[in-house]
């Protein structure tokens, strides 16, 4: 399989399953409760206890959904992003763009360690709706903390290489 097809099934999974998960989400805030990402980053079993309560049974049930839909979109936003960024890293090297290359060498993994620290996350949430013990909210907000953290790298990596191949584009179209 070529680079290009994994991007566009990476693609389309990513997508399939984001909108798989969102009558979950809505459920919850049906609910009078937040959707899913308040209760990523609550970082303490107070906070975690309270959104349960807002939810009750019929949101803790959507939540779990959404948490077992997320493994499969995790793996495939996660292939998605390594495939983006290893082309952007890839473009950078054939087109000189030293920095932008030398970024890359670390950069191209973030995505499947997002993906990762998403896993550990859900993991830590599904426990979290079970009852489980007051450790896990505050695991499941620092894999969340990290999770966005390497998300938001990742798209400034992918954003700064567009930047340069379309500023690159436009100068060989003015001259």
């Amino acid at each position: 399989m070529t680079r290009g097809r994994g991007l566009i099934l990476a693609g389309i999974a990513t997508v399939a399953l984001l909108l798989a998960m969102s009558p979950a989400d809505e459920r919850m805030q049906d609910t009078g409760g937040p959707g899913i990402v308040p209760f990523e980053l609550t970082f303490g079993q107070e906070r975690a206890n309270e959104i349960l309560d807002e939810w009750g049974e019929e949101g803790q049930d959507a939540a779990r959904e959404s948490l077992w839909i997320d493994f499969g979109f995790l793996l495939a936003y996660g292939a998605l992003l390594t495939l983006a960024l290893a082309a952007t890293r890839d473009l950078a090297r054939e087109r000189g763009w030293p920095r932008l290359a030398a970024a890359g060498r670390f950069t191209v993994w973030f995505g499947a360690l997002a993906a990762a620290f998403d896993a550990l996350e859900n993991a830590c949430l599904l426990l979290t709706v079970d009852g489980a013990g007051a450790a896990f909210p505050v695991l499941a907000g620092v894999f969340a903390a990290c999770k966005f953290a390497l998300l938001a790298a990742a798209i400034a990596y992918l954003l700064a290489g567009l930047t340069l191949r379309w500023t690159a584009r436009s100068q060989r179209t003015a001259s």
